[in-house]
């Protein structure tokens, strides 16, 4: 009930505002804040510091700022001595002890300790990212990262290490070089050597080597190592999609798979291949790509020690050895071993025959019997017989034509046990048995 009543006396509120900003149609309860809200666009600064002349958009800002110069914090908190000079900062600062997350997020029940914060939340949401880079027209959904991302245009550094001079764009990036020259101690995984600067990360890292799983799903009781895992996990069940495509409304249940989707409308292809040039979307296409420079082969078939350079081409060639035919015809029910033989097969149900011939407008169910076609009119005979170098458009009518030297006759008939080297005779033979 509080929640309901905070949004209907929020909703009343909303509508009492009358003063509306010409510029961003933002609306205001009052004309002060209207005027104070103008300054974002216009950027006027019109409130001076006298001791070092710098301006702010509003009096309290300076009034903040003249504090700041003078050493004061006029509010101080009763839990660690530590002191503020504004009281909403010394407000937002007690949640820290009291653990206090009064801003609740409405779609994934999520609460945080600042609205900035939950603001900043919301975005996952709704998609929206209204920070934009003016460069490359890249957006993101905060100011900072923004920010960041800005430097790698200009190549700032503004952090600075204050024992070798050497520059980081990133204040995180700064703060791990530091541990060099601290000699703070960093801890080592056994296993693998990797380092991390605090326990906690490499506890969460050993659970790779360990296989330890502490978060468990309640509906399929699947085990993860981390709690954010679990979270992503949860999804399937839930069929939650938080994160919404800005071009096509389609939405994703990890942001990861956003970005990747997004990326066929803004036809970015950020992962370079470094013998080639070519560029691609996905990295994991990047991987299989290298390989047609490297000839790795790394999917072997334990049968047969045939090699391929994916393991959707290995899952292919196994079904000779196993049979199997997962594809099956909706209409008779006859099973294929590929996907693209059912495709050709539906077309018999369908009497579809997509592929034409230019030449003479004929047409036919599968492109393989297309191009046996096209071979009549460009007179192309790759198949030859070894024994007389007689050629063939195709393998089959060499087959048939090898039987004249081989003596072999394939089909036999079942009535008179007469043999025939092609079927079209045996079909011919029938008819005397039959009379047709």
């Amino acid at each position: 009930m509080d929640l309901l009543n905070h949004l209907q006396h929020k909703a009343s509120f909303m509508e009492e505002k009358s003063f509306q900003c010409e510029m961003c149609d933002r609306t205001f309860p009052k004309l002060s804040r209207l005027v104070q809200h103008r300054r974002t666009h216009t950027g006027e600064k019109p409130f001076t510091c006298k001791v070092c002349d710098k301006s702010f958009s509003q009096t309290s800002n300076l009034r903040v700022h003249k504090c700041i110069q003078k050493g004061e914090n006029l509010f101080t908190c009763n839990v660690c001595s530590k002191s503020f000079s504004q009281s909403w900062t010394l407000r937002v600062h007690l949640r820290i002890h009291t653990g206090e997350k009064p801003f609740l997020c409405v779609v994934c029940g999520k609460t945080f300790s600042q609205p900035s914060t939950l603001c900043a939340h919301q975005r996952i949401h709704t998609g929206e990212k209204p920070f934009r880079c003016e460069m490359c027209n890249k957006s993101f959904r905060q100011s900072s990262h923004l920010r960041e991302h800005k430097r790698i245009h200009t190549g700032e550094k503004p952090f600075t290490c204050k024992v070798c001079d050497k520059s980081f764009s990133l204040l995180r990036n700064l703060h791990a070089h530091q541990l060099i020259h601290t000699g703070e101690e960093i801890v080592k995984c056994e296993d693998c050597g990797k380092v991390f600067t605090n326990l906690r990360s490499l506890q969460l890292h050993q659970t790779i080597h360990t296989g330890e799983k502490h978060f468990n799903c309640e509906i399929c009781e699947k085990g993860f190592a981390t709690s954010s895992t679990l979270l992503i996990h949860q999804r399937i069940h839930t069929g939650e999609k938080p994160f919404k495509c800005e071009f096509c409304e389609m939405t994703f249940s990890q942001n990861y798979h956003l970005l990747r989707h997004q990326r066929i409308h803004t036809g970015e292809k950020p992962f370079k291949c470094e013998v080639c040039d070519r560029t691609f979307s996905q990295s994991s296409t990047l991987v299989k790509h290298r390989r047609i420079h490297t000839g790795e082969k790394p999917f072997r078939c334990e049968v047969c020690d045939k090699s391929f350079s994916e393991s959707s081409h290995l899952r292919r060639h196994q079904r000779i050895h196993t049979g199997e035919k997962p594809f099956t015809c909706k209409v008779c029910n006859k099973s294929f071993s590929y996907s693209s033989s059912l495709c050709a097969h539906q077309h018999i149900h369908t009497g579809e025959k997509p592929f034409k011939c230019e030449m003479c407008d004929k047409s036919f169910a599968e492109s393989w019997d297309l191009l046996k076609h096209q071979r009549v009119h460009i007179g192309e005979r790759l198949f030859t017989c070894k024994v007389c170098a007689k050629s063939f458009s195709d393998s089959t009518s060499l087959c048939a034509h090898q039987y004249i030297h081989t003596g072999e006759k394939p089909f036999p008939d079942q009535v008179c046990d007469k043999s025939f080297s092609r079927s079209s005779n045996l079909v011919f033979h029938q008819r005397i048995h039959t009379g047709e």
